[in-house]
């Protein structure tokens, strides 16, 4: 019997709380919007728990497993939907703290940011954004990539490097 058949409703609620708002971030990082990142999150999550139902869910990493999960949806939304460069200006930007400038500002370095993103292949954006963005060490990248710790640092070195080149050629 695999462990995930031993959760219980207590236990499904604590890997929620604990993983929701980092599946998040990572979902939105790479879509850049909210409502978007919100219900591509709430996805990863009602698969962990069809996955749990029926006895399927992980094997070493529950956090590698979550990852992988938002990292397929991502993947499923772009190959679906063709990329549209919209930056959203609302009411929130006069609310927030800053002047309205730096919100804008930010947004469009974030906006930039994921438009480099875009030009690197799957596994360069996956490892960048785990790395440098949710923060992971190279171990848990390696497991959320099912790959070695070697090769995520290969992976790493050749991506930094293909970001570096892309941004200077936006910039010129």
């Amino acid at each position: 019997m695999n462990e995930t058949a031993r959760i219980d409703q207590k236990e499904l609620g604590e890997i929620y709380d604990l993983y929701a708002d980092r599946i998040y971030h990572y979902i939105y990082v790479r879509v850049g919007d909210q409502r978007l990142a919100e219900d591509l999150s709430a996805e990863v999550f009602i698969r962990m728990l069809e996955a749990v139902r029926v006895s399927a869910g992980w094997h070493t990493s529950l956090s590698g497993w979550l990852y992988r999960i938002a990292h397929n949806l991502v993947v499923d939304h772009f190959r679906r939907k063709p990329q549209r460069e919209v930056l959203e200006l609302d009411e929130r930007i006069v609310s927030t703290e800053g002047s309205p400038l730096s919100v804008v500002e930010k947004r469009l370095t974030q906006q930039k940011l994921r438009s480099a993103l875009r030009n690197l292949t799957e596994d360069q954006q996956q490892v960048i954004v785990l790395k440098y963005m949710e923060g992971l060490s190279n171990l848990e990248v390696a497991q959320v990539m099912d790959k070695t710790e070697g090769a995520i640092k290969a992976l790493q070195h050749r991506a930094l490097a293909s970001l570096r080149r892309v941004l200077e050629e936006q910039e010129a």
